[in-house]
């Protein structure tokens, strides 16, 4: 254990807070913390409804009885008073309360003022911008390190990169390209969340634009990433379909944070689809919902439709399945590798956030701080817990580039 574990455990009540635990992911959450934190975690449960905290504890006792006398928090995400105490009686704080741009400013900025790190499972760009603007120069002061997207947005891309990565030569130009494919279904917060990234894209190329005025420019590096263009994959035999999501976002930071990615990185982020048709047919469900989220009405019917909250049962769950698949270039190799797991949205989103917030707890790890991602803020050390946990990272070919 490191000299900043050791006296943040002599100042803090807690290593962990879960925050929004009463939630449908928030709950998995906790269930896999109970399951699975060390002997020893000082955790507590924190959300605004008492009744509710106390209703996932007992639900917690039934399977750990340990859990019984498990601390509860009542905190409003709105109250900025109260999650700056919040902030301050935690090594870690984990959040899963989205839509993020409504309720997720004040956890960030009360972590990076009172020193605490930070987690999310947010997708939405223009929150995880307008913290980086906010926050990531007092974090950085504070050494609180505040990593958001760490489920299914952005993890498996972030980290599957990152593995890709250091199984290709060092110091040249390196080319990777991701083909996500899932059968899982959504939640009502993940589609709310969704809606409301979708409806705010003025906001959200403001944010854009803004951060870049703040963000340090790379002297002899050029980095990349995107959605890429709809296009045949000969590597996966699918269609290549550009996925607007936050993911090659996250995967071209990390790149400009580590030089192992080399002096000139292209990330191109694709969902795979086998057939035509349903390629045509995504694409067109896609923008109609793209353009439904701009009007209020047709936004709040979708979002009644599936209310946060709800989600898919157990065994459903059981039945969803992800994988992402690599495909990287340079320095004269060709490198085929793939992250693969059970339900993303939910299983394993839980599962990610709370090894995340873990790992940040009690692993050793790179001394930085600020807006950071979890390929550079956790690496190797997180790839190794996920690995334990049940995500699979292999690699499926290496051969000499044709």
């Amino acid at each position: 254990m490191n000299e900043r574990v050791r006296r943040a455990e002599r100042q803090r009540a807690y290593d962990l807070v879960l925050f929004g635990a009463t939630g449908f992911v928030g709950t998995l959450t906790a269930e896999y913390l109970a399951a699975h934190a060390p002997a020893g975690c000082r955790w507590a449960l924190a959300g605004r409804d008492r009744v509710k905290l106390e209703r996932l504890r007992e639900r917690l006792a039934a399977l750990d009885p340990a859990c019984a006398t498990l601390p509860l928090i009542r905190t409003d995400a709105s109250d900025a008073r109260a999650v700056r105490d919040l902030a301050a009686s935690t090594r870690v704080l984990a959040t899963t309360v989205g839509p993020y741009v409504w309720y997720g400013a004040e956890l960030v900025a009360a972590c990076a003022g009172a020193g605490t790190d930070y987690v999310d499972l947010t997708g939405e760009p223009e929150f995880v911008d307008r913290m980086y603007v906010a926050h990531d120069a007092r974090a950085r002061e504070t050494g609180a390190r505040l990593v958001h997207a760490c489920g299914f947005d952005s993890i498996p891309a972030d980290l599957g990169a990152y593995f890709t990565v250091n199984r290709l030569p060092a110091g040249v130009p390196l080319r990777v390209d991701g083909f996500m494919r899932s059968n899982a279904l959504l939640s009502g917060g993940t589609l709310a969340s969704g809606l409301t990234a979708l409806s705010r894209g003025p906001q959200t190329l403001a944010a854009a634009r803004e951060r870049r005025l703040y963000e340090p420019r790379l002297p002899g590096r050029r980095v990349r990433g995107s959605g890429g263009a709809p296009r045949f994959s000969r590597e996966t035999g699918a269609w290549a379909l550009p996925l607007p999501t936050l993911d090659p976002r996250v995967v071209a930071r990390s790149a400009a944070a580590l030089e192992r990615y080399g002096p000139d990185f292209r990330y191109r982020h694709y969902a795979a689809v086998r057939h035509l048709p349903f390629a045509v047919g995504a694409t067109t469900a896609v923008g109609a919902t793209a353009l439904l989220a701009q009007v209020p009405a047709a936004r709040r019917w979708l979002t009644g439709r599936w209310e946060p909250g709800r989600g898919p049962d157990a065994e459903r769950r059981a039945r969803s399945w992800f994988t992402v698949r690599f495909v990287g270039s340079g320095g004269g190799r060709r490198v085929f590798t793939e992250v693969s797991g059970g339900d993303p949205g939910y299983g394993e989103t839980a599962k990610m956030l709370a090894e995340s917030a873990l790992c940040l707890a009690y692993d050793a790890l790179p001394d930085t701080s600020g807006q950071l991602t979890t390929a550079v803020a956790m690496g190797d050390a997180l790839l190794d817990r996920l690995q334990k946990a049940g995500i699979r990272f292999r690699v499926a070919a290496d051969q000499a580039a044709q």
